[in-house]
């Protein structure tokens, strides 16, 4: 246990109060992980936490949560959050408690909480507090609620989001009656902010066991539903991800794919790195497939030409509306859209990559050659992840790698702006009074393959654009 949360729940029983850590802390140690936080709840109400925490030499924050009986108790550096035993009431609010309740009983306190293995105690001693088979839920690797699975997600809607957030990183099997607990509280998820649905996604997103969070969302509607951000004084609606329910059982070639382009996404998903702007681009890559205009059938043979152009717009769409940062949105609806021509030149050896590179450096798609370079690599993470999705045994990702990286070695000697020259500080005396229009000749030249991206042949061909503008 670490040596701090000892400290207060020692401290705090020494006055009279039981103490425990609990939640979440608890289920990491159980799991054999170590805790990122851990929370404490106690019989002592917020004020004697706080005053025993300032005798005993510890820094207290009171005004952060201190209406719902929690204290912020820092000592050696690190923080606590110290909860007093409570119960909750829930209101119209589809997120916060209208009302909390001191109580005397730690099986109060726990009671509350949302899902079974984040509702377990242990004490100062080491004796484990669990009263509603949060243990064995671990075991079984299962996800169950605190009781009534309807109850509990009508109190917090937000709990729907973290129930698909603690199946993708802890790779756990939904019990059927959460699933079936989650009809009842849809209607409650448009009282949700952007910001916190937005978080509880990503988070879902960089999981280990992605695909099960993403499944969940998707299958039982809860993508289907709007959240909401308030700009001006006034509630927006913001649609959650209604743009992936389509791929659910959309069949493919079978001589491509061995699954359904929802199934073929959630696998790409899990192969991909799991950074945001690769997962989101493998979650949204084949999102434009199976629309009208985009699919077409002949017989048995299913085509979707132009879903990466399209799919790219509704990322784009996604991603804007969820307001994602800028480069993000930029690097993701560039992969999505570029997927396909990655996957047909690293098949072709005659295609012209030269001329790709070129083409992304003249029209400045990215504001550097570092930043052209990362995206490239994000693109071949992708496509991999793309082939793995597939489902056959024989996929070689070893022709993708090799390309992305030839296309990344080309990318380095490819500057976009002019910063990226290679030049002496003499090249701006040469070319002056001329040096702006002498600079992006040169960089024309050099993005051309005429000019060497070296000192030398750039003063050189500084020398000679100076010659010709003082002889026109």
């Amino acid at each position: 246990m670490d040596t701090g949360a000892r400290q207060i729940m020692y401290t705090l029983e020494y006055h009279g109060y039981p103490t425990y850590i609990v939640g979440g802390c608890v289920r990491d140690l159980l799991l054999g992980k170590t805790p990122h936080d851990w929370d404490i709840t106690t019989k002592a109400k917020p004020q004697e936490v706080a005053d025993i925490a300032i005798k005993s030499g510890w820094k207290v924050i009171q005004n952060v949560g201190n209406s719902f009986g929690v204290m912020i108790v820092s000592l050696a550096g690190q923080s606590y959050e110290v909860a007093t035993f409570r119960s909750e009431c829930y209101g119209e609010d589809s997120h916060r408690p209208s009302q909390v309740a001191y109580s005397e009983k730690l099986e109060d306190d726990v009671s509350r909480r949302d899902f079974t293995v984040n509702a377990m105690a242990i004490d100062k001693d080491g004796t484990l507090y669990d009263f509603f088979n949060g243990k064995e839920d671990l075991k079984n690797k299962t996800l169950r609620t605190v009781g009534s699975a309807i109850s509990r997600f009508n109190e917090d809607a937000l709990r729907l989001f973290r129930a698909c957030r603690f199946l993708a990183q802890l790779g756990f099997t939904a019990d059927q009656s959460l699933i079936a607990g989650i009809s009842s509280a849809l209607c409650r998820v448009s009282g949700l902010s952007l910001e916190r649905v937005r978080i509880e996604v990503n988070k879902i997103l960089v999981a280990p066991y992605a695909s099960r969070g993403l499944d969940l969302l998707v299958r039982s509607g809860l993508g289907n539903n709007s959240c909401r951000v308030k700009e001006n004084g006034k509630y927006i609606k913001i649609p959650i991800l209604p743009e992936l329910s389509h791929l659910v059982e959309l069949p493919q070639m079978k001589q491509f794919h061995k699954y359904d382009v929802w199934n073929h996404t959630l696998v790409a998903v899990d192969a991909a790195p799991r950074n945001l702007i690769t997962r989101w681009a493998t979650l949204l890559h084949d999102v434009g497939k199976g629309l009208p205009g985009i699919r077409e059938i002949n017989g048995n043979r299913i085509t979707d030409h132009g879903h990466d152009l399209k799919g790219s717009c509704i990322a784009k769409e996604i991603l804007t509306r969820w307001r994602m940062p800028k480069q993000l949105i930029h690097h993701v609806t560039w992969i999505v859209k570029e997927h396909m021509r990655f996957h047909y030149f690293a098949h072709h050896k005659e295609a012209n990559v030269k001329k790709w590179i070129r083409q992304m450096a003249q029209n400045k798609l990215f504001f550097s050659s570092k930043e052209m370079i990362e995206a490239i690599r994000e693109l071949t993470d992708v496509c991999k992840a793309d082939i793995v999705g597939c489902g056959y045994d024989t996929i070689d990702l070893i022709g993708h790698e090799q390309f992305g990286q030839y296309m990344i070695s080309l990318a380095k000697r490819m500057p976009i702006t002019t910063r990226e020259l290679h030049y002496g500080a003499d090249v701006p005396q040469i070319l002056s009074p001329y040096v702006a229009e002498g600079m992006q000749r040169i960089l024309q030249r050099v993005q051309n393959g005429q000019l060497k991206n070296e000192e030398v042949f750039i003063k050189e061909a500084a020398i000679r654009f100076r010659r010709r503008k003082e002889h026109a």
